[in-house]
């Protein structure tokens, strides 16, 4: 039996290719993946103006609790409000990674009636790019061991660090941290990264093209030689044969929402341990096809906002109109540090209850991330997710907070039982901001020291007091200032769950020790990546993985992604 949602899904959706035509993509520039899913081919970037015509607006959010504050439907239903009130809007968003949609997650396409369809598709394999980013990054982990099997011409250093493999899935207990050769004589400790924590998936996000894609990939170094110097793919000769596996990945999928507005679903890196944000190619066909476009950052302002402003618009040279924070009141309530959510348990009822005193103690978490926006010089409008138990009260503590804080636009969003009717205040707020005077800059100067750029995020978007580097780091730091990587931007790999690197710390800490424990290049992408605190580049499944409700109905859909 289906649910009345999923009738209207399947009710209302459009051919694809009539929604690419009211976009402004002709029939030539589709790759049809079935009735309701396109690729849309490089050749479009060719015909339109490489002016942003745009508005360009970034979606944020609070440090993220359990109980979610409804990032991904506030992107959605915004751009349906958008629609609604008249404006020519596209939509541009990450794809799901399969870990955390049969992990912790569950299905990440919006909720209610703001979400996009067909949802099994997006939360799947949609049409096999994350597929084949694991199959180039994995082609050139084999191409490093097969050199060292057959006789090492380049004198790799076999038990330094070489590029990990990665799979898309959760399995961090089996294969973060393994022992590989046993039968090949070069034994060694390696381990698996997450697929959209892979490199390669990085550079599909941030490559301006097919030919870009090929000089990134031969710039990525792939292990050390035993006197330290780099070893890329081109070194390897292995660069052409990824590129070719990534030819149709590059290209962007074109799909839909639930009020038919367009909606490219491009790229997926994750925002704690990657840059967490679409791809530049998807944003730069949409900016000229659309009045606005709205994009999402992974987690917090704190990582996935930072890393847009510092790592993508550095590449793309799109500069964001404004910047949309989301909360919940119940979500702020938790940064009171008054409640706590135990998985597979009922939710607190107090958190359903009015209480105005830990809204305004949470409201601390949400004054960080508004400072943390307006550092860039961007206007900043909140929008509060809303609940049915929400009350006008509550609701004018944030706004009062939030408005001393320097966010000039409050509104509520309704738009998970609405739809675009529910994201009209808020898109009256967002063309309102994008009218306002802005001094876009970025936090940091690629060109300082490497030591120096950490700092200034650590305090100034952490609020920590001071950095402390272990050993590890140091080496890092000192090897790649010699090989003049320092130059690179930023990709800091720390929890998102709290502002510093310790996911127990909620609201606002202030003024503590935040440790690096290594440092990392993606050279072929363009940044390093320091590893703050215990963080890993691959996660593990939860207790009760979300994977255990998934299943074929009866009448053969999927059930359980929600």
């Amino acid at each position: 039996m289906l649910s009345d949602l999923e009738i209207a899904q399947k009710a209302r959706m459009k051919p694809i290719h009539q929604i690419a035509a009211d976009l402004g993509i002709r029939d030539k520039e589709l790759e049809l993946y079935g009735p309701y899913k396109a690729k849309v081919s490089l050749d479009v970037l060719q015909r339109l103006p490489r002016k942003q015509r745009a508005k360009y607006i970034d979606v944020t959010a609070i440090t993220p609790t359990p109980l979610g504050e409804g990032k991904t439907v506030t992107t959605i239903g915004l751009s349906q409000g958008l629609n609604h009130i008249g404006k020519k809007v596209c939509t541009c968003i990450r794809q799901p990674s399969l870990g955390p949609v049969f992990g912790i997650k569950g299905g990440a396409a919006g909720g209610g009636y703001s979400q996009v369809v067909p949802m099994e598709d997006f939360n799947l394999h949609l049409t096999g790019d994350i597929h084949a980013v694991s199959l180039a990054n994995n082609l050139a982990a084999a191409f490093v061991d097969n050199h060292i099997y057959h006789g090492n011409p380049l004198n790799i250093d076999p038990y330094g660090q070489t590029l990990r493999r990665v799979v898309d899935i959760s399995d961090r207990w089996a294969l973060d941290d393994i022992i590989t050769g046993l039968g090949s004589g070069v034994v060694r400790r390696t381990g698996f990264d997450i697929s959209v924590a892979s490199e390669v998936m990085a550079i599909l996000a941030l490559t301006s093209g097919l030919k870009d894609m090929r000089e990134r990939f031969a710039r990525m170094v792939v292990a050390y030689t035993r006197d330290g110097k780099p070893v890329t793919c081109e070194d390897l000769k292995v660069a052409g044969a990824m590129t070719v596996l990534m030819r149709d990945a590059v290209k962007p999928n074109l799909m839909q929402t639930l009020e038919h507005t367009p909606c490219f679903v491009h790229a997926g890196p994750f925002a704690n341990i990657a840059h967490g944000n679409n791809s530049i190619i998807a944003d730069q066909i949409a900016t000229r096809l659309a009045d606005y476009v709205v994009t999402e950052s992974g987690f917090g302002a704190d990582i996935g906002m930072e890393k847009f402003m510092n790592i993508k618009c550095r590449a793309s040279g799109l500069v964001p109109d404004c910047v949309v924070l989301v909360a919940s009141i119940r979500a702020l309530k938790m940064h009171s540090g008054k409640f706590k959510v135990v998985a597979g348990k009922p939710l607190d009822r107090a958190l359903t209850r009015e209480n105005c005193q830990a809204v305004a103690e949470g409201c601390c978490n949400l004054e960080k991330h508004i400072e943390n926006i307006l550092a860039y010089g961007v206007p900043c409008v909140v929008a509060i997710n809303q609940f049915t138990t929400d009350t006008a009260s509550e609701f004018k503590v944030v706004r009062e907070r939030a408005e001393a804080a320097g966010a000039k636009w409050v509104a509520h969003s309704d738009v998970w039982a609405r739809g675009g009717k529910g994201g009209t205040e808020l898109a009256e707020a967002v063309v309102e901001a994008c009218k306002a005077p802005r001094n876009f800059k970025f936090l940091y100067e690629a060109d300082w020291p490497i030591k120096k750029k950490i700092e200034t995020i650590a305090l100034k978007t952490y609020g920590a007091g001071k950095v402390v580097y272990e050993k590890a780091a140091e080496d890092a730091i000192a090897r790649y200032t010699k090989l003049g990587y320092d130059k690179l931007p930023l990709c800091m790999a720390k929890t998102h769950l709290s502002l510093t690197h310790d996911a127990s710390l909620k609201g606002r800490p202030s003024g503590y020790t935040f440790p690096v424990r290594d440092v990392r290049a993606s050279v072929g992408a363009g940044f390093l990546y320091p590893l703050c605190g215990q963080m890993r580049t691959m996660p593990g499944l939860p207790t009760v993985p979300a994977g255990e409700a998934v299943d074929i109905g009866p009448d053969g859909r999927v059930v359980g992604l929600f």
